[in-house]
């Protein structure tokens, strides 16, 4: 058997008593009165004579404002342009220590005076004879060898409190005395000190940054005049002299790039005569001499190309009337070939011009192209020195920039040398005035927070007396029980009930002729009955065998559900209220869930919800609709007879939300368990889907599996383990029959069949 098994077959306890209620605190307050009037008064007394008797202190405030006080005329075009740093929390808590600093408390003490004054400096009076002996055996410090500043410094710290109000940028200095003057002028005066402090800072850095930088710009001087020096000196001997012309770009490369422009205009030349020469040639092969442009533009030969058209014009009227053998016509044709041969000879010499221009064109640009190469081999020995050159230049351009930004912060560290010249980063924007009323001590306050405080003490100590000396409600040093606590029940036959295998409420022997729909219904009427009348049946069974009179056994017996409910109580707990699965295993049912839950409603707010109730509610939405979202968790909860209880139905939806919805399934019985104490779920599995039981078990602190069945039932065994396995808390099984001892000691054997 398992470890939950055998958890499980323990016997059930008895819940612990309350040692004290809530409606027994006012007659124990009443009866300890004294123990509680009298220390309340005496505090009482004590507090009004203390605060007449301490002497008052006046505390004065100021408050400082963190801010950037710099005017832009005063700062440089690169500080304008910048943002301002931001001043965060970390930047206020900095300036609270600085104003808390030894240096800034030594001033202020030297300003108001505070050596000699008896309230701050202990050896203004005469040392007492205690310390004096104290002193002589070395137990104590003697204050006159230390400096009178440093005497008074632990005192000053004490009376003085800086702090940040709130998240501003806003300091709040504090400074409490004996004397309202004091107090209000020792406010003011560390607030001024601040301030002094922060622009004696300021003039500090601009000072030192202009004596560091005098000292270094003369040197600077001489480095940048020794590097251009330098500069121009290796300029000059290898040959890099710039052009006028073009910034930066040395003579012989200006040289290059102009040989270079009139090696381009040279090609081109030669291009356009070769071009116009194939031209020309071509017409002169077509007969088309005479459209050449410059055999055209010829004067001799557009008087020539005037006759030739004459003359054809001329052969073709004499053609019309003689024939081309008259001599004529062979005139005016020879005619024709003439002018034609002067027209073809002109254009001739102009080719003969042209090819003459090619080969000048030609020569001019074999010897631009050998000039370009000379200057090119120039140019290239030349740029190894460049690349020296502008090493040089780099250096003397860098010392060149470094000493022009030295001497322009050298003339602004200069501008702010001069005292009030950078105003402080703060302002005080509230003055510490005379305080009219002490701040300590508060006579109203400290009086009645020290009545009420003792009053709540001694009303404590008296109820604690009573749990400490009672806990329990039991007498001390006994070790009886009390006699109300709750007994094991018996049958009439002596046997003890509820034994096999937990306790369980019983409902009827077996073998009643009554129903068990009868059964179910007359124990829950004796239920609700008083307790005399449900105690009857208990005393008529303790009277001796021959006096009881033969009669019928009662139709339906009390239920007694304080051993079940003990258990209940003793077993595990997964959250505030305790979640119970009820397992009915008959179809009419047990008549356990109704009993358990009004008596679960009797110790608080309980919940019933009925799982896979009966067919007559399926019209009413419930925890199935709850699960499948059609639902809020409001709009099914319902109330009884019974104002502590209230009960969800099954709902309208399938039962089968329940299996496919296991997480909102587990979300609605936790919150379910936080707002009840007892969440008590009714399970029916006969009719009902076995699925069921595993899948609400793990989510229960307790399982009841209410069945007759015997120790041995394979069905019983099943639906035990089913549970345990599934991870129930604790899984219980109840009964409404007797048992013999023999079969309630045998063990539960878990079986698949």
């Amino acid at each position: 058997m398992s470890q939950i098994s055998q958890r499980a077959m323990q016997p059930g306890r008895a819940p612990a008593r309350d040692g004290l209620g809530v409606a027994q605190l006012p007659a124990l307050l009443r009866r300890s009165w004294a123990w509680i009037v009298l220390p309340t008064l005496a505090v009482a007394a004590a507090a009004i004579v203390f605060v007449q008797v301490v002497p008052p202190r006046y505390t004065g405030t100021a408050q400082v404002l963190l801010e950037s006080r710099e005017a832009a005329f005063t700062r440089t075009a690169q500080e304008r342009s910048d943002q301002a740093t931001p001043i965060d929390e970390q930047a206020v808590a900095s300036q609270v220590q600085v104003m808390m600093s030894r240096d800034l408390a030594r001033e202020a003490i030297r300003r108001l005076k505070l050596v000699g004054n008896p309230e701050f400096d202990p050896t203004a009076g005469e040392a007492g004879p205690l310390r004096q002996i104290l002193t002589l055996v070395g137990l104590a410090p003697n204050l006159h060898d230390r400096p009178a500043e440093d005497r008074v410094l632990e005192t000053y710290f004490d009376r003085l409190l800086v702090y940040a109000a709130g998240k501003s940028r806003i300091i709040t200095v504090e400074f409490r005395s004996r004397d309202p003057e004091l107090a209000a002028a020792g406010a003011n005066t560390v607030s001024e000190l601040y301030l002094a402090s922060l622009e004696a800072a300021k003039v500090d850095t601009a000072r030192y940054a202009s004596s560091w930088l005098g000292g270094n710009i003369e040197s600077l001087r001489k480095r940048v005049a020794d590097a251009e020096a330098k500069v121009e000196t290796f300029r000059a001997k290898h040959g890099l002299v710039l052009a006028s012309g073009v910034a930066g770009q040395p003579l012989t490369a200006q040289q290059l790039g102009e040989l270079s422009t009139q090696l381009s205009q040279a090609r081109t030349i030669q291009a356009d005569l070769a071009g116009r020469l194939t031209a020309i040639r071509e017409m002169i092969k077509d007969g088309r001499a005479f459209e050449i442009p410059d055999v055209a533009n010829n004067e001799v030969v557009r008087r020539t190309v005037e006759n030739r058209i004459a003359v054809r014009a001329q052969l073709a009227l004499e053609s019309r009337t003689l024939l081309p053998a008259h001599p004529r016509i062979k005139e005016l044709r020879a005619q024709v070939a003439d002018l034609d041969a002067q027209i073809k000879a002109a254009a001739e010499r102009i080719v003969r011009t042209l090819e003459n221009d090619q080969r000048i064109a030609g020569a001019r640009v074999e010897s631009l192209k050998a000039a370009v190469d000379g200057q090119r081999d120039v140019v290239v020995r030349g740029n190894a020195k460049e690349i020296e050159l502008r090493a040089l230049e780099r250096e003397a351009k860098a010392q060149r920039e470094q000493l022009e930004a030295y001497l322009s912060r050298y003339r602004e560290a200069s501008a702010r040398d001069a005292e009030s010249a950078s105003p402080a980063d703060a302002r005080i924007v509230s003055r510490a005035v005379r305080p009219e009323l002490p701040s300590f001590p508060k006579k109203v306050p400290i009086v009645a927070v020290a009545t009420l405080l003792t009053l709540m003490l001694a009303a404590g100590t008296v109820v604690g007396r009573r749990l400490l000396a009672d806990p329990e409600g039991a007498h001390p040093g006994s070790d009886t029980p009390p006699t109300d606590a709750p007994q094991p029940p018996r049958w009439r036959d002596g046997s003890e009930r509820f034994t096999y295998p937990e306790a369980m409420p019983p409902g009827r022997w077996p073998g009643s002729a009554v129903p068990a729909a009868a059964t179910a219904a007359t124990a829950t009427a004796a239920d609700l009955a008083p307790a005399e009348s449900r105690d009857e049946p208990r005393r008529e069974a303790d009277r001796p065998e021959k006096a009881r009179p033969e009669k019928a056994r009662p139709e339906a017996a009390s239920f007694e559900l304080g051993p079940l409910i003990a258990r209940l109580e003793a077993g595990p707990r997964r959250g505030p209220g305790r979640r119970i699965l009820v397992v009915e295993t008959r179809p009419q049912g047990t008549g356990l869930a109704q009993p358990l839950v009004r008596s679960l409603g009797g110790r608080g707010p309980t919940l019933e919800i009925d799982v896979n109730g009966p067919e007559t509610e399926a019209d009413e939405p419930g925890l199935t609709d709850l699960v499948a979202g059609e639902v809020r968790i409001a709009e099914v909860i319902r109330a009884t007879r019974d104002p502590r209880v209230q009960r969800i139905a099954t709902g309208q939806v399938e039962i089968a939300a329940l299996l496919a919805e296991p997480e909102t399934l587990a979300i609605a019985l936790e919150a379910a368990a936080e707002a009840y104490d007892w969440v008590v779920c009714r399970l029916r599995l006969v009719p009902g889907p076995l699925a069921l039981l595993p899948a609400l078990a793990p989510l229960m602190d307790s399982v009841i599996l209410a069945s007759n069945a015997a120790a041995d039932d394979p069905e019983l065994g099943a639906l035990f383990g089913l549970a345990e396995d599934a991870g129930a808390g604790q899984v219980l099984v109840a009964q409404d029959r007797p048992v013999a001892r023999a079969e309630a000691e045998m063990a539960l054997r878990l079986s698949a069949a």
